[in-house]
């Protein structure tokens, strides 16, 4: 298995095999700036040297940047579905969909024809929406149950449940692939060496499956996710108020807080949560009846006010709320109203959050919008202009994570020299 704690030359290999153009736009800039330039098609060795020059200077301005936020109170992630896609595997909304309704041709078989025609599903009107799907099917059983709308439901729900576990292991061996990891565990190796005495990383995920859990194991860090440290492990928010200390054993003094401990919080539930009784539970292989997800349709809001769904939550909300916080979004595409409208109202009343959009497609979204971008990329990017602190980062999940500075690999002197240069442009 690899070994995460990289030298800078493997790092720098790692992020020039990346497909995605790094960038960023700064808050007040209209115009991008490059930090990975192509210069293979220019010849003239002044001009690669002037843009190679450019693009140093941009990113020892992101570098600034990004080791001020590390150092912020309240260091915030929200993890959407594109940090498990591409490499990692993970199955889109689209994938769902073709494994689920449709057959080897590429139509819906018959029965989810049958089914879209009974709860009144318009394929040509929504497209191949497994969303709309979903909450469509959920909708009509509230009103009048039906055994075949129910098992197909149901079905859809197994699909899920299977295809945002197996993309992790080896189909044939069912050994862990954990060198797809590589992003996850750069990524929250990194952002977990703050300073202990600040309060923990907090990693919010919409996603169901385990990749930050297998990362963390992989790195040997602490998940506090709401769950008992015993068997079995039950759903209890009281956890995220407990923390863990390191005591000596020769005094009786109080111990020092443990590194690397972060707390996560899946929003939308996991592939390994059951509801049982009342309590939610860990548990391998759940069924989907009691399986604990918000299973992808447009019913996720009023979903999301059940426990433990109401508790994350709050959670989130809270966050938000909190001065001298740095939210980093990576692989969230804002189609979920009831997480983008707390950011947007973050922004808004919150004058002291750093806000930190990082997407391979961000240029895309923000300067060639289509019908599908949603309509959060654009009053972000106007609240950028006005001079609110947002940054937007053209990059994938991947190549973000080898950009978060190493705060271990600084001399004490750098790093307090970093604490005053943030301190002099509050």
């Amino acid at each position: 298995m690899a070994k995460y704690g990289k030298s800078e030359a493997t790092t720098e290999l790692i992020t020039q095999s990346a497909s995605s153009i790094l960038m960023f736009l700064a808050p007040r800039q209209t115009d991008w700036q490059d930090i990975r330039p192509d210069t293979t098609l220019i010849s003239d060795v002044e001009e690669k040297e002037k843009i190679q020059s450019e693009c140093n200077e941009a990113k020892k301005i992101l570098d600034d940047m990004l080791l001020s936020s590390l150092q912020m109170p309240n260091l915030v992630v929200l993890a959407g579905s594109g940090t498990s896609l591409g490499e990692v595997g993970g199955p889109s909304m689209r994938d769902l969909w073709d494994h689920a309704i449709n057959d080897e041709s590429g139509h819906p078989t018959n029965e989810a024809t049958k089914i879209m025609k009974t709860v009144n599903f318009d394929e040509e009107k929504e497209g191949r929406n497994i969303e709309a799907l979903l909450s469509q099917c959920e909708a009509y059983l509230q009103v009048r149950e039906n055994r075949r709308v129910r098992k197909f439901f149901e079905n859809c729900k197994k699909v899920t449940l299977h295809r945002c576990s197996v993309f992790l292991k080896d189909e044939n061996t069912g050994l862990w692939l954990d060198q797809k990891l590589e992003g996850h565990c750069t990524f929250i190796h990194r952002l977990s060496r703050r300073r202990v005495r600040d309060p923990r990383l907090k990693v919010f995920t919409t996603n169901y499956d385990l990749c930050f859990e297998r990362a963390a194991g992989l790195q040997r860090l602490i998940v506090n996710d709401g769950f008992s440290f015993t068997q079995p492990r039950i759903f209890d928010p009281r956890f995220f108020g407990y923390d863990i200390v390191r005591r000596s054993r020769l005094t009786t003094e109080h111990g020092d807080y443990l590194e690397g401990v972060f707390h996560l919080l899946k929003l939308h539930g996991s592939v390994n949560w059951a509801s049982n009784n009342g309590s939610i539970e860990e548990k391998n292989d759940p069924n989907p009846s009691e399986a604990c997800l918000i299973y992808p349709a447009k019913g996720k809001y009023q979903r999301s006010y059940i426990q433990p769904h109401l508790e994350l939550i709050s959670q989130y909300l809270t966050s938000l709320r909190e001065p001298n916080t740095c939210l980093i979004i990576t692989g969230f595409g804002f189609n979920d109203d009831h997480l983008s409208e707390p950011i947007l109202a973050a922004v808004k009343t919150n004058p002291r959050l750093r806000l930190i959009v990082v997407d391979f497609k961000a240029e895309d979204f923000i300067e060639r919008p289509s019908e599908e971008t949603s309509h959060y990329w654009k009053e972000l990017k106007v609240r950028s202009n006005n001079g609110d602190d947002i940054w937007f980062i053209n990059a994938s999940f991947k190549d973000f994570s080898f950009l978060i500075p190493d705060l271990r690999s600084l001399t004490p002197a750098q790093q307090l020299e970093n604490v005053i240069k943030s301190v002099g442009r509050k």
